[in-house]
């Protein structure tokens, strides 16, 4: 076990980095914030931390009375872990107006952007019933290349094998064009109409894309800080 970083401070900064500024820390409570309660949910959003490291982190976040550990097993965030919510939306926020993504870097992950994407479905502007949605990423690995989002009776879920079912409407584009959209770094329309994305089936959910699609919560947070027009 790695021992803790100390800054030998008084200071809150100084006090409250020692806790938040750890590697991976701030990563976890993103997951936390975006709604991932189960063990094997926060991982799936953190696939590259080790799952030892993972259960440390969160003693870490229980003992400091951030997070609180339910039964049946699911970690939830307690007053102070609310109170520090903001905080990690505006890292977030901070990062997409200042931080540059290299287009030709190697974080692009499918299975990091579908995972976010399952939790940002807004099934009330999809159409009553089952619906399918399958996505095609022409530059991912081919075991990551095709994923479905299937909502039914209000939940989503994330499939990475073929669900059976009839597709309704199908996302032919690249991870790092989804993924720019993602994070708010190129609008969703443009990227339709410059065919960064393609959309193939049923009309009005290839319209309604906007609606039912609420991007990322950096984005959403984002866009309420901009200042009015007029």
């Amino acid at each position: 076990m790695t021992s803790q970083v100390q800054y030998g401070q008084f200071c809150p900064v100084a006090k409250a980095s020692e806790l938040i500024a750890r590697r991976w820390t701030p990563l976890v409570m993103r997951e936390l914030i975006s709604g991932s309660a189960g063990f094997n949910e926060i991982h799936r959003g953190v696939p590259l931390m080790s799952r030892a490291l993972l259960s440390q982190r969160l003693r870490e976040l229980e003992a400091a009375g951030v997070i609180r550990h339910d039964d049946p097993p699911a970690y939830r965030l307690t007053e102070a872990g609310e109170e520090l919510a903001p905080v990690i939306i505006a890292m977030g926020v901070w990062g997409q107006r200042w931080v540059e993504s290299a287009a030709d870097g190697p974080d692009w992950d499918a299975g990091v952007l579908m995972w976010d994407m399952r939790r940002r479905i807004d099934t009330a502007a999809l159409p009553p019933g089952r619906t399918l949605l399958q996505f095609d990423y022409a530059d991912a690995p081919a075991e990551m290349r095709r994923w479905w989002l299937l909502v039914e009776g209000g939940e989503v879920d994330l499939c990475q094998s073929d669900p059976g079912f009839e597709v309704d409407l199908f996302v032919e584009t690249t991870v790092r064009a989804m993924g720019r959209v993602w994070i708010g770094r190129r609008d969703l329309h443009a990227a339709i109409a410059a065919e960064e994305v393609v959309l193939h089936g049923d009309v009005e959910l290839a319209r309604g894309i906007g609606r039912w699609l609420m991007l990322s919560l950096v984005v959403e947070a984002a866009a309420r800080r901009q200042p009015a027009s007029g």
